[in-house]
């Protein structure tokens, strides 16, 4: 019965690092929703190159470090017996959190493209931001640069 309750427990946990791990796109047709109705700043030019790039994922989040110790303490906690089961226990939750970790920066990893854009006023800027299937630039592309304090983005 022991053994059904931890392996029920892990996968719910499991699907729960998955799940916390989503991380909202980052494409520059995507807002978050502080950003909707509010103002930007648009700006006209023509993109001068695009580079492909890696945007790293999250390590600063405590979902899949916290799923995963739970996860490797519950199996863990199927080894041994006495102590020994005790100390499986805690090296089973200090790797599962190591590990757990690494899924969740894995899983929120997204490709990316650095777009440099010159604009009409003769300034260069560059922005990199989540690849969007239906915004794939090329050099010469007209585009509109929106940017909102700190943010920017780069649309047709």
């Amino acid at each position: 019965m022991m053994k059904k309750t931890a392996v029920a427990l892990t996968l719910l946990l499991s699907g729960a690092v998955l799940t916390g791990c989503a991380q909202s796109t980052l494409t520059g047709t995507s807002y978050s929703r502080g950003e909707a109705r509010q103002a930007q700043t648009v700006q006209m030019g023509r993109v001068e190159s695009v580079v492909p790039i890696v945007i790293e994922g999250r390590t600063d989040g405590i979902v899949g470090a916290g799923t995963g110790a739970v996860i490797g303490g519950i199996a863990g906690n199927q080894v041994g017996g006495g102590s020994g089961r005790q100390i499986a226990t805690v090296i089973g939750a200090v790797a599962g959190g190591v590990g757990g970790q690494r899924v969740e920066e894995m899983t929120s990893r997204r490709q990316g493209v650095e777009v440099t854009v010159r604009l009409d006023n003769g300034s260069l800027v560059s922005v990199v931001q989540e690849v969007d299937p239906n915004q794939i630039f090329s050099p010469g592309d007209r585009v509109r640069v929106l940017g909102q304090g700190s943010t920017m983005r780069v649309t047709y």
